[in-house]
């Protein structure tokens, strides 16, 4: 089972992208998460601190984020949480690190526009979960009557 953590906040540096030796494309950046409380003397919410994130993506999603994603952008990042002491001489502190297996622009501060990016068949993966697995039924039809289907809502 899998622990995933969504933290909303701004990118607060320009995504930084490369391509190993192997081929993985990983674009990482900051995050600042600010955290709020209410001040019930002054009846108003204030500034309560800022958490810092160091946040990396992998493949497909490094890729899509590079080509997304800028410095001052609200995000909203669901992933898994790692935390690493270090130290240099007298001074000590923790990196807290998200990999990041989802990603996207917060919609409570704008608007967005969304382009799907087309798969190569080539891509598989060990998660049964993956949309890289199923095949998407309205994507063929589309095609061939040169109109999207209609699907009705889940709900």
């Amino acid at each position: 089972m899998k622990d995933y953590l969504t933290v909303s906040g701004f990118v607060a540096t320009t995504p930084r992208h490369l391509t190993t030796a192997e081929g993985v494309s990983i674009t990482s950046f900051r995050l600042a998460s600010n955290r709020r409380k209410f001040d019930r003397d002054k009846k108003t919410w204030v500034d309560a601190g800022t958490n810092w994130y160091s946040v990396s993506t992998y493949r497909d999603l490094a890729s899509n984020v590079i080509g997304s994603i800028r410095k001052g952008d609200r995000v909203l990042v669901i992933g898994r949480l790692r935390m690493s002491e270090w130290g240099d001489g007298d001074r000590r502190g923790v990196n807290i690190d998200l990999d990041a297996d989802a990603l996207g622009h917060d919609l409570r501060w704008g608007t967005t526009s969304f382009s799907r990016t087309i798969r190569s068949e080539s891509v598989e993966s060990d998660d049964p979960g993956d949309p890289a697995d199923e095949s998407d039924a309205t994507e063929g039809a589309e095609a061939d009557s040169g109109t999207p289907l209609d699907v009705a809502a889940p709900f």
